[in-house]
């Protein structure tokens, strides 16, 4: 677990390596995105689903990949999970609005069973070759506060050692005065089989976004 902030040779906050950070402001990074062949996930989806959000926000809440109706769409957080996210967002005290969110791979992955395309978890080399689009909104939009959800985009923050269920909910020092927790992925809360275990998780997902609104507040 790291004790001091993140040191990545690029200046970017996050404990996985970057080999190189694309340049341009956000407008600009996102049009780049759209014809980005770095891996072979672009074969995949339908278009880039970029970040969205303020370019001066002072949250960001990092997702892990886009599903089905974030690929129709183009927007983080539009589907199922991003409804739960609103949700949450809302019972915290958080303004989806004010917020920067993103993902930590920018393209649908899936494989078909019958008609249907069911969502592919992307691999190490997959998410490693996305990370520079990553780690650019991260130097661009500078955020005081950064969130994690869900194990993909925690690991990537904090390293692989770093375990939702043990670690979510508390503050590391990411970079230079950005502080960073992970918490659960809103789609993991759904997944739940259990109902009770659903309400947990959920309520947990709220309780560190409420820790979140609170820092967002001393931060005036």
């Amino acid at each position: 677990m790291p004790t001091r902030p993140v040191k990545n040779p690029l200046g970017v906050p996050l404990a996985k390596p970057v080999d190189e950070v694309p340049a341009g402001a956000l407008a600009t990074l996102r049009r780049k995105a759209r014809d980005c062949h770095a891996c072979p996930l672009w074969r995949y989806g339908t278009q880039t689903v970029f970040g969205q959000g303020p370019s001066s926000a002072s949250v960001m809440l990092i997702g892990e990949q886009p599903g089905l109706h974030e690929d129709r769409e183009g927007v983080p957080f539009v589907g199922p999970a991003g409804q739960l996210l609103d949700r949450a967002l809302g019972e915290a005290g958080l303004d989806r609005a004010m917020l920067y969110l993103t993902n930590t791979v920018k393209h649908f992955k899936y494989e078909m069973r019958g008609t249907a395309k069911l969502h592919k978890r992307a691999n190490a080399a997959e998410q490693a070759a996305c990370r520079m689009w990553l780690a650019a909104e991260l130097l661009r939009v500078k955020p005081k506060l950064v969130v994690g959800l869900g194990a993909m985009a925690a690991q990537t923050m904090f390293g692989n050692t770093f375990r939702i269920t043990a670690e979510r909910g508390v503050w590391r020092p990411l970079g230079e005065g950005t502080q960073g927790l992970a918490t659960w992925h809103p789609s993991a809360v759904l997944r739940m089989p259990e109902e009770e275990k659903r309400h947990q998780a959920f309520d947990e997902l709220v309780a560190d976004l409420r820790a979140v609104a609170g820092a967002l507040e001393e931060l005036g």
